[in-house]
């Protein structure tokens, strides 16, 4: 699968990268999509709801009325579940999210993310983006020229660039992040992906094995 490569004005610059049909040509897993995307959202949960029970409230621990005789059911403390103010029945605790997910169903997620992209043509090749400095305006027009600056976008770059990343982090709508840290959910959550032409290498890399 042959993919033009363009620069940063949005215009071909005459060369062309084979992409891996193993990676980018699969008829996409969508279940296994669906997993990885699940772990991912149940990964980003902190887990820390707490409700205070009976015995973790403040609160006089007073008998409020005798047992018989009042015509109505017996009460213990002012704690009781069953008062205004009264500690919670069953509350929530905290506790993890976490979900297993096998290695194999993860790189499968990711193959099948990329391919859905470029059979939906909403993947790109740009060549690899060199900013002197930090500009929001110098990436702003990266976007511009290729169409994508009201859309959800997604870059995909070979190695850290730190004034690449500085220059999107203003910017609600684009993500900059390093072949090694790609994830399915980014790549499903974007309108389109752009990779960087020295990126290429190092994905087909990592979901080849």
């Amino acid at each position: 699968m042959k993919v033009a490569v363009l620069d940063r004005n949005g215009k071909e610059t005459g060369r062309s990268v084979e992409l891996s049909s193993d990676v980018f040509g699969l008829e996409p897993n969508k279940h296994a999509i669906y997993l990885d995307v699940k772990q991912y959202l149940a990964h980003q949960r902190q887990g820390n709801h707490k409700a205070k029970e009976r015995g973790e409230i403040s609160g006089s621990t007073r008998k409020l009325k005798k047992q018989k005789g009042t015509g109505t059911a017996r009460a213990g403390s002012i704690k009781s579940p069953v008062f205004r103010g009264g500690g919670r029945i069953f509350g929530p605790r905290p506790h993890g999210y976490d979900q297993k997910l096998n290695k194999n169903v993860k790189r499968i997620a990711r193959r099948s993310a990329l391919s859905l992209k470029a059979q939906e043509n909403a993947l790109m090749v740009i060549e690899d983006l060199v900013f002197d400095a930090p500009k929001t305006k110098e990436f702003l027009s990266v976007l511009e020229s290729l169409g994508i600056q009201t859309k959800k976008s997604l870059f995909v770059l070979a190695d850290v660039n730190k004034n690449v990343y500085l220059s999107s982090r203003n910017l609600e709508h684009s993500k900059v992040v390093t072949s090694s840290d790609l994830n399915t959910y980014s790549i499903i959550n974007a309108s389109s992906v752009i990779i960087s032409e020295g990126a290429i290498e190092a994905i087909e890399t990592s979901l080849n094995k």
